[in-house]
């Protein structure tokens, strides 16, 4: 089994299958439930969080690399328009200001560069325009971090270049946003992999 294959085929579904886990739903409620207007989300994968955006939302745009992700996510029911493309979060195909509110959920743990998927992110947002946000990230606790970093490297060559060590807040506000609201905490499970950045942003 060639590592193509392990990319292409094997990886998206075992993402399917740990995204998949109930304990997550109440943060895609969360996040999904403060979107408005035409929604771009990054990395909408299997297109679990499409049940829980509410009645605000007009249309929603998908990005997600993966192919094999996307088809997982055609058919899926929704209230409103989606429109599903294969593409990078850092380098978009759409336009400039022509979206309301950009989601990324566990998302810029994989992305290549961060930072360059969040200055995308701000170009296609209209003036007034959000990000809402739910990332796991670097933990608070210096034990819990050692390790993060430690098995870092190991870690993002098995799965799908997620870091489990990334600073999302920083991230965030580096990326040329405002943070409006943000929870920090401790999810259930491993601590390497649960400490979450839940919250809101603006552009500046």
């Amino acid at each position: 089994m060639g590592r193509g294959f392990y990319e292409t085929r094997l990886l998206p579904r075992l993402i399917a299958l740990a995204m998949r886990t109930p304990e997550l739903n109440r943060y895609r409620a969360r996040v999904c439930g403060g979107a408005a207007g035409r929604v771009l989300e990054l990395g909408i994968g299997p297109g679990f969080n499409l049940p829980f955006y509410g009645p605000d939302v007009s249309a929603v745009v998908g990005i997600d690399p993966a192919m094999a992700l996307l088809d997982m996510a055609r058919g899926r029911d929704a209230a409103f328009p989606v429109e599903l493309v294969e593409g990078s979060a850092e380098a978009l195909p759409i336009g400039s200001e022509s979206v309301d509110t950009v989601v990324s959920t566990w998302t810029l743990c994989s992305v290549p560069d961060p930072g360059r998927a969040l200055a995308e992110a701000r170009r296609v947002l209209r003036p007034g325009g959000r990000l809402l946000f739910c990332e796991h990230g670097r933990a608070p606790d210096g034990g819990v971090r050692a390790w993060q970093d430690r098995l870092t490297p190991a870690w993002r060559r098995i799965a799908g270049g997620c870091h489990l060590n990334r600073p999302i807040e920083a991230l965030v506000r580096d990326g040329g946003f405002q943070v409006e609201t943000l929870e920090a905490a401790y999810a259930r499970g491993p601590k390497l992999l649960t400490y979450f950045y839940t919250g809101s942003a603006r552009a500046m």
